[in-house]
């Protein structure tokens, strides 16, 4: 069998009993993010509190009965250093969340307590190749600190999830288009996993043919789509009292999957990454979503895309919140 020649990888999974965790693992131990030949190793991580490492354990068992051949062991732990030790790929879920009439100052101030711990540890205990894929929000920003308080560790192994945004927009064009999901490509999502990202189909096609011919409606791109888009985290709390699990999970599994076997040639994706050194004049030194390619395990920003006004405009704002996010942290990591 193929699949015992390759090297396990360990996988850590911060914030694991949620239910993103929850919703992830097949993805993971049935080959689907790594590929069908690749075994793998986790490392499960979640608050040191009685009540969630019980949970964990159930979490384990679970796993022991769904019998993967990909997977080769399993670690329970409430410790960041344990979990991290040795670990080649991180998959961040957990977060500080937002309470009831807290403030975003309030979240930064919880969330660069936490990102700022565990960049200092994955610098120290983790693969000096680690990949990182920050989930839990403000995941931009968090994404950033972790990478600031992690000097050993190359910034371009440091990424965010917008991948979801991508996913829906990609399911929302197929819909109105009336189109299979195979024959619609190459949507964008520009900027912060919030609100204020930038949904861009300016450059998607559709059964081969430019979106904004397919759709030819302009007031449903910017009065409908984009607003649905940006609001569609909001819209799944408010019908299941719950965020997204089971489609953060297949977006968490599309960009670790791309990530590292790579995208398919002429085909692009949303990543929120380093945006030091690109040429869409977005300032350097932040976690920005940009269209990327990927191979041979590394990401690059697809340079030489025609931007109009309307998404010069759009880019800028969600750029001015990411510098906001960035100047509030740099100033609590300081206090």
């Amino acid at each position: 069998q193929s699949q015992m020649s390759k090297a396990p990888v360990k996988i850590c999974i911060t914030g694991a009993a949620g239910q993103i965790g929850y919703a992830l693992l097949p993805h993971i131990c049935s080959g689907k993010m790594f590929g069908p030949d690749q075994p793998v190793i986790l490392h499960l991580l979640d608050l040191n509190v009685e009540g969630v490492q019980t949970c964990l354990t159930g979490v384990k068992m679970e796993l022991e009965d769904a019998i993967h051949p990909l997977l080769k062991g399993v670690v329970c732990t409430g410790d960041a250093s344990t979990a991290f030790t040795g670990a080649d790929f991180v998959i961040m879920l957990g977060a500080f969340p937002r309470k009831d009439g807290m403030e975003r100052k309030d979240l930064l101030t919880k969330n660069c307590g936490i990102f700022k711990e565990q960049g200092e540890l994955l610098n120290t205990v983790a693969s000096k190749s680690v990949k990182v894929l920050v989930v839990g929000n403000p995941a931009n920003t968090n994404c950033l600190i972790a990478s600031e308080c992690a000097p050993n560790i190359p910034k371009e192994n440091f990424s965010a999830l917008t991948r979801l945004d991508h996913n829906r927009a990609l399911g929302q064009l197929a819909i109105k288009a009336n189109a299979s999901l195979e024959e619609v490509h190459n949507s964008i999502i520009w900027g912060n996993h919030s609100s204020t990202q930038y949904p861009d189909i300016n450059h998607a096609t559709i059964k081969g043919k430019p979106a904004k011919e397919v759709i030819d409606d302009e007031a449903w791109y910017t009065g409908e789509f984009i607003p649905c888009i940006q609001k569609r985290g909001a819209a799944i709390i408010a019908a299941r009292k719950l965020s997204s699990a089971l489609s953060a999970a297949q977006a968490i599994s599309d960009h670790m999957h791309d990530w590292v076997l790579g995208t398919p040639p002429g085909k692009y994706v949303s990543m929120a990454v380093s945006s030091t050194g690109n040429k869409y004049g977005v300032a350097d030194g932040l976690i920005y979503s940009f269209p990327v390619s990927c191979s041979g395990g590394k990401w690059t920003i697809v340079d030489g895309l025609p931007i109009n006004d309307f998404s010069r405009d759009k880019m800028k704002a969600t750029e001015n919140e990411l510098m906001e996010e960035k100047t509030m942290s740099m100033e609590i990591l300081k206090a």
